[in-house]
């Protein structure tokens, strides 16, 4: 198999690391700047915006499958482009990405299709936005969500009236995110342990993956701003047997069932981002793509074919696919620049990542980093690297983790010292 790759971040860098291990696989092409990417694929000289351009290459270069990772080709329509020539496809349409496209969009499936989430308000102006607030219709904390896409910074969790009109004007006055502001969702604040479920789809048939918990705060104890996650971990157990049966009948089988009477039945993956209350499983959003950082810890454990498995979703053949994971546990800790996730700085050469990975079960996932010819890797975004570990157990996985991370140094790097640490 001939296989393209979209997208340039951690969760790419884990997919084709985890594609290079098929037997079925030939060769990788990605579009991306990542050096960890580059190390594993054949650079194509093409942007993720460039939907027609990537088509014309993969009809050109016969590539059997495109796996799409980040979420913004898939608002933008890419797989109804590429299923237009024939082309196979691992990513659901531009209607069915409206899940992740648009909260708005999402909440409204969510209440249509009667599958629990938290009370909320859509408001379209700042006016109508401070009228909520001042009706007094939700105590504090109260979550304020942009209606389009903002790269992980369009959830504001305000402590208090002050906070939330203060995100109002951020938003929806001064634009801070650009458009995505333009709506907005006010909405209860959910406690309980929160949960990625995540699933293959394709269409008709689903299969789960192991379930993996994100820390999405920049600091220890879940303090500070909101980030695009900040690491994660996996283990067999963090689910008990009726309470996913709870979230498979509740969420997952009505999402899927929803999206098919909506006229957009679901194929690739469908990320449910959960809060288990003391009411049990509530919805909190829809991605459409696999997780990040959840994908590196996930796709660790994966002991099966993972081009198999997406040829399948592509073909709408899953119900013939297994896939196996493995019992051990894993534990992915996010490294990112200083300053993340407010302004920072790029270029900041980054030593030590060989070192890590001499520790067993280490794989570093490299997310924002580039490579200059004849150079040393160096910093290119706010989350920079994904160190991941795999072992018997959980303790033995941050442990190895954590050594890594010791290994490993650039300037400004920070991280949290909690990750896998707080079950």
């Amino acid at each position: 198999m001939r296989i393209l790759v979209i997208g340039s971040g951690g969760r790419e860098h884990a997919l084709v690391w985890a594609l290079r291990h098929s037997k079925r696989v030939t060769k990788i092409y990605s579009p991306s700047t990542n050096a960890g990417i580059e190390q594993l694929a054949t650079k194509v000289d093409l942007k993720t915006t460039e939907l027609d351009e990537l088509a014309d290459f993969a009809q050109h270069e016969k590539i059997d499958l495109t796996v799409v990772g980040p979420e913004q080709p898939l608002v933008d329509g890419l797989a109804g482009v590429f299923t237009a020539r024939g082309l196979a496809v691992f990513g659901p349409t531009r209607a069915a990405a409206r899940l992740e496209g648009s909260k708005v969009f999402a909440k409204e499936f969510m209440r249509r299709h009667r599958i629990p989430t938290a009370r909320f308000e859509i408001v379209d102006s700042a006016d109508d936005a401070l009228a909520v607030l001042a009706r007094g219709l939700f105590s504090y904390p109260l979550v304020l969500k942009a209606d389009g896409l903002a790269a992980g910074k369009g959830v504001i969790i305000a402590e208090s009236e002050r906070e939330a009109r203060q995100a109002v004007e951020d938003l929806m006055v001064a634009r801070t995110i650009g458009s995505a502001g333009s709506r907005l969702v006010l909405e209860e604040c959910l406690t309980g342990r929160e949960l990625s479920y995540l699933i293959f789809s394709d269409g008709m048939s689903y299969a789960a993956m192991p379930v993996a918990q994100d820390h999405k705060r920049a600091f220890d104890a879940d303090r500070g701003p909101n980030t695009g996650g900040m690491g994660a971990f996996s283990l067999t157990g963090l689910l008990d047997a009726r309470l996913e049966e709870r979230i498979r009948q509740d969420v997952v089988e009505p999402t899927l069932e929803g999206a098919r009477a909506d006229g957009f039945p679901f194929c690739g993956v469908l990320y449910c981002g959960l809060m288990i209350t003391s009411d049990g499983p509530a919805l909190l959003e829809y991605n459409v793509r696999l997780g990040d950082p959840e994908t590196q810890a996930i796709l660790r454990r994966l002991d099966s074919d993972l081009a198999e498995i997406t040829l399948a979703v592509a073909r709408r053949e899953l119900e013939g696919v297994r896939s196996q994971w493995s019992e051990n546990a894993t534990t992915c800790i996010v490294l990112a620049s200083a300053g993340y996730p407010g302004a920072y700085e790029t270029g900041k050469p980054i030593s030590g990542l060989e070192d890590a990975e001499d520790i067993e079960g280490v794989v570093v996932f490299q997310a924002g980093t580039r490579r200059p010819p004849g150079g040393q890797t160096e910093t290119a975004g706010g989350r920079v690297l994904g160190v991941t570990a795999r072992a018997p157990t959980l303790e033995e996985a941050t442990e190895r983790a954590y050594r890594a991370v010791g290994r490993i140094h650039f300037d400004g790097m920070h991280y949290r010292h909690d990750i896998g640490r707080r079950v």
